[in-house]
């Protein structure tokens, strides 16, 4: 019977390429390891690790969402006897339940062991003494081995961030590597499209992109023969309700109490500019100032806000917001649709609204590559931080400026990068050059930044002609972003 997986690992996958070689590295390792994998649901945790590992473990079980402690260890027992235990009795405490797995690992044959526990947060019912049984497990047990690889897997970001990496207790500083799970990348994406044979070209991938993100088992349900319009019509606004639900099953495996959460998410998704945690707590009407910004915590770790420092200021007066592309399409197309038309994003592509919200889009995808656009002007070798930027003005004669890409270069030069999405070339005219003239104005009068500043025009589909853009000293194009 094989235990555990070849040194050889996995190296058909798209993407994961550093988490690869780090899993590997554990597995190789010459003492036992606590390996954390974690990310939002649905970004491809189980299938790694699976994969990696081509699906053989030398035990592998995995949490019951919602399930209760006695159907948890119920569970817990079925796969010990499954796996080789024939002989587990009846588990009636966590305590139990691990010790009945060194047990059955005792017997195994010499070499690496792979423990994979898929879900970890959903073991950790109320009260079940789970956490300490586990913490007892790894300290008193495992560590005193060297053929031990533990791998942990989790969705609900926060649990294992709070109970597992920012522990204090007995399982402090004992994991041996985090393996944080991103996204896909628009490249990784463009990969996926053309290993699927969808036949997309970079704008229906951009245009996915726009509405799914990254999220690997997203994609995975468009079909081949289908444009992008068409995917989209199907997946939210016909029979199927598999990405129209999608959004309550997504908050409820991530957070235990997620009812906050969603609204901040769905204040921000609805707000096209960016707010600082007083304005949110203003907008919602909360009291308590410490459960705003625990959430706010809680939502970036998870990967749904981008936290944006301005320049020149700590963290106070951050700029909070909404990055996820799901989330935002499905705050402004989603819960508007009252289902009267199976069609509905075909028949709005073109409209105002749908325009709009593309440009907004964008702006959220150029950060999420901001690494490609730093590459693309040639700084990848500079030291630079991302901000954001925003002047509200005391006179109602003035009109505010925000700027929601800055990179602040060590090399004495301040990068304004302007986002632009248009389905042609886009074309600097005169108010929009005036527009770029005056917030750079603005900037370097109020900021206090005493650095060269230097526009950065970022256009999804290029640039036409125009003589205004001898005032743009750099020009990205949205092929860049797939690099």
């Amino acid at each position: 019977m094989v235990y555990y997986a070849t040194k050889k690992g996995y190296s058909g996958m798209i993407g994961r390429i550093e988490e690869i070689k780090a899993i590997r590295k554990a597995y190789n390792s010459d003492y036992s390891e606590f390996v954390a994998v974690y990310g939002r649901r649905r970004v491809g945790k189980t299938f790694l690790i699976n994969e990696v590992f081509n699906y053989r473990f030398a035990f592998h079980t995995s949490g019951i969402e919602g399930g209760s402690r006695t159907m948890q260890l119920s569970a817990f027992r079925d796969a010990l006897k499954r796996q080789g235990h024939s002989s587990c009795p009846r588990l009636t405490s966590w305590i139990s339940a691990f010790s009945e797995l060194e047990n059955m690992l005792e017997k195994m044959p010499a070499g690496k062991k792979v423990v994979f526990l898929d879900e970890l947060p959903w073991f950790d019912t109320p009260c079940s003494g789970f956490l300490k049984a586990f913490e007892f497990f790894w300290n008193g047990w495992a560590t005193s081995r060297k053929d031990i690889l533990l791998v942990i897997c989790g969705s609900a970001t926060t649990w294992i961030v709070n109970e597992i990496l920012r522990a204090r207790g007995g399982l402090h500083n004992r994991v041996t590597r985090q393996l944080p799970l991103a996204p896909f990348t628009l490249k990784e994406c463009e990969d996926y499209a053309n290993y699927k044979n969808l036949g997309f070209d970079r704008r229906q991938i951009l245009e996915c992109y726009m509405v799914f993100g990254g999220v690997a088992y997203y994609w995975s349900l468009l079909q081949e023969g289908q444009s992008a319009a068409q995917n989209i019509d199907r997946l939210f606004f016909g029979a199927t309700d598999e990405m129209r639900n999608e959004f309550n099953r997504l908050f409820s495996s991530l957070f235990k109490s997620p009812t906050r959460h969603m609204e901040i998410v769905k204040l921000l998704g609805l707000k096209k500019n960016t707010m600082t945690r007083d304005e949110i707590i203003g907008e919602l009407r909360e009291k308590s100032s410490g459960d705003i910004s625990k959430c706010l915590e809680e939502l970036s770790q998870c990967g749904f806000l981008l936290t944006n420092r301005m320049i020149g200021k700590k963290k106070k007066g951050a700029l909070y917001q909404l990055i996820d592309p799901y989330v935002l399409f499905y705050f402004r197309f989603v819960t508007a649709w009252h289902g009267n038309d199976e069609r509905h994003w075909s028949l709005n592509y073109h409209s105002a609204r749908t325009n709009s919200w593309r440009g907004h889009a964008f702006e959220r995808i150029c950060l999420m590559h901001a690494k490609q656009i730093k590459r693309a002007i040639g700084i990848q070798g500079v030291e630079a931080d991302i901000y954001s930027w925003r002047w509200m003005p005391k006179s109602s004669n003035d009109t505010s400026v925000q700027i929601d890409m800055l990179i602040d270069r060590a090399d004495g030069i301040v990068n304004l990068c302007e986002i632009k999405y248009s389905e042609e070339k886009y074309l600097l005219n005169k108010t929009e050059d005036a527009k770029i003239r005056h917030r750079a104005e603005v900037f370097r009068r109020e900021s206090g930044v005493r650095k060269a500043i230097q526009p950065v025009l970022v256009a999804a589909n290029g640039v036409a002609d125009s003589k205004y853009l001898g005032n743009i000293q750099l020009i990205v194009e949205g092929n860049a972003l797939f690099e």
